[in-house]
């Protein structure tokens, strides 16, 4: 009887435990994206830290952040022409220390891109470094970084975002330029190894390319990204960040972002991790190459 009341005692508090991390973190997606939609391109941003990454950061591409641990997806390209090269998810810990370095990929297919943490997965996209290509997508246990092969997709998706609200999962082609979506299966799979060949849908949003998106809830996606201007012979880069609506693929609220680097790249030019904060919002950014910089921001918002 004690050992039945123990079992039962047990199941019962690990359900509640399970549905009160799952509120609380639907909660926190909601304050996210409400306070997100607060923002304005005169909203001021403070640096409030800078941490140099201890490692050789190749090309970052995707970011998101566990606990107090940063996973960067990122391309090491050894000969572009001839596709050869290294896909990589790294693991550091909040002083800029590797902690470990996954390799992703199959031949020519070697480039991640944006990635997104599902509460029990990451999902990191690895396609080959050009248009119009073949790409492979994982799901990652950020525990033990075991990496399962999901499907494959005949053409270059560079993010990827699990909406578990709807269980699909979404994707975009090089450069944003289409959505895709392919429905999960209650095991994480879509129908088989293969995945079903599913016709795009056309991004009605221009101004910038998503680098690097994340799901906050309510069938809402938030994006980083850029776009290079021309005015004659120089070259503008403006950064920004948008909140997408999953179910019509529409932006809800578009924020341009006025912060570079001290090497002129936008903030967004690759991963960025978003957070809610007492006070507002903090965000972190890791916008250039080889040696880089994780650069940590805040503003106040209602």
């Amino acid at each position: 009887m004690l050992r039945t009341f123990v079992i039962k005692s047990l199941l019962v508090n690990g359900l509640v435990l399970l549905c009160f991390k799952n509120t609380l973190a639907q909660a926190t997606s909601t304050e996210l994206s409400t306070k997100f939609q607060n923002l304005t391109d005169q909203t001021i941003w403070q640096q409030v830290a800078t941490l140099p990454l201890a490692f050789p950061a190749h090309h970052p591409q995707g970011m998101v952040k566990i606990g107090s641990y940063f996973y960067m997806s990122s391309v090491e390209v050894l000969d572009r022409a001839a596709g050869k090269g290294t896909g990589h998810l790294f693991k550091f810990d909040d002083k800029g220390k590797l902690l470990a370095d996954l390799r992703l990929g199959e031949g020519a297919m070697y480039h991640p891109g944006g990635i997104d943490f599902d509460g029990k997965y990451i999902w990191v996209p690895v396609a080959e470094y050009r248009p119009n290509s073949h790409s492979i997508v994982y799901k990652v246990d950020p525990e033990t970084l075991k990496s399962t092969e999901v499907f494959r997709v005949d053409d270059h998706v560079g993010g990827l975002v699990h909406d578990t609200d709807s269980h699909t999962l979404h994707g975009i082609s090089w450069g944003s330029r289409t959505f895709y979506a392919w429905p999960l299966e209650s095991d994480g799979k879509i129908g088989g190894m293969k995945s079903p060949r599913v016709p795009g849908t056309p991004n009605p949003s221009y101004y910038i390319d998503y680098q690097d998106c994340h799901y906050v809830g309510q069938h809402l996606m938030l994006c980083g990204g850029l776009k290079n201007y021309k005015n004659g012979r120089s070259t503008f880069g403006l950064g920004g960040l948008e909140l997408i609506n999953l179910t019509d693929l529409r932006p809800v609220h578009q924020v341009p972002l006025a912060l570079w680097s001290p090497t002129g790249r936008p903030m967004t030019q690759n991963p960025f991790w978003l957070e809610s904060t007492e006070t507002g919002l903090r965000a972190y950014f890791v916008p250039d190459d080889n040696q880089g910089t994780l650069f940590i921001y805040e503003t106040k918002v209602e």
